[in-house]
């Protein structure tokens, strides 16, 4: 399958690192002219680099801003007016005893993973919808369905993009754009192998502590090992381009197989 994304301007949300980079890249060898977004102008410029680097594609620029404020959605925007394919990557995670977790850490999760989104959704889409062409993909998780007792704080804001997600997939209907999420699994990040750590302890090898985790910690994986970054690149990849054209408000696992059943 050839997916070419040229002639499409892709703003990838918290791009620096991880997932979000990886999903930058792929966008990039795809053709498209790619925005990396981050807080830091350092921290950003030094992406760029890297995403034109590993992709071969000049066509990458900054959008700097912290999108879980007001005044950094508008700093993203006045870079970036206008795009055909959103992609809502950022994230925060963390550990954290359920009754300990209070008001300013519940509103946190929600602005910096929720409300983020909600906020270029609405700045984006109708522009998506008087051009007849877009894509909106928002990054959830095996936590939305299979929310872990150690993480319900954000288990919380991932179910809540899945409902997003359906959401502004009926308010975009018939009109050439689509909204998906993609729930992702477990996947190899600096983060997450910090987060495995926390968990298994620092005395193993990596590999004999992933293992430890998943088995531990993720039993659900069928695939049992943690998932690259590149993996899920691919079917955001896929589901920005015209191949995608009838899949909309949907939820497309890339888990490993580890969610049993999926929200309607």
């Amino acid at each position: 399958m050839q997916i070419d994304l040229s002639g499409r301007t892709a703003l990838v949300t918290g791009s620096t690192q991880g997932i979000g980079h990886a999903i930058a890249v792929g966008l990039a060898r795809a053709g498209a002219r790619v925005a990396v977004n981050g807080r830091g102008t350092e921290r950003v410029t030094a992406a760029v680099d890297r995403v034109r680097a590993d992709s071969g594609n000049d066509d990458v620029i900054a959008a700097v801003g912290d999108l879980a404020t007001e005044a950094g959605a508008a700093a993203v925007l006045e870079a970036v007016p206008t795009v055909d394919i959103l992609v809502n990557n950022l994230g925060i995670f963390g550990t954290a005893a359920p009754l300990e977790i209070d008001d300013a850490e519940w509103r946190r999760y929600f602005e910096v993973n929720v409300l983020s989104a909600v906020r270029l959704i609405r700045a984006y889409l109708p522009g998506m919808t008087e051009r007849g062409w877009g894509r909106v993909l928002n990054l959830a998780s095996d936590s939305a369905v299979v929310v872990p007792a150690e993480m319900i704080h954000y288990g919380m804001t991932k179910t809540a993009l899945l409902a997003v997600s359906r959401g502004f997939a009926k308010e975009a209907a018939g009109t050439g754009v689509t909204v998906n999420s993609v729930i992702a699994g477990p996947t190899h990040t600096g983060g997450v192998e910090d987060f495995v750590r926390e968990l298994v302890g620092n005395k193993l090898p990596w590999d004999e502590a992933q293992r430890e985790f998943m088995i531990e910690h993720r039993p659900q994986s069928l695939i049992q090992r943690l998932i690259e970054p590149e993996e899920i690149a691919h079917m955001v990849v896929y589901l920005s381009s015209s191949y995608a054209s009838a899949t909309t408000g949907g939820a497309l696992r890339v888990d490993g197989g580890y969610v049993d059943s999926i929200l309607p």
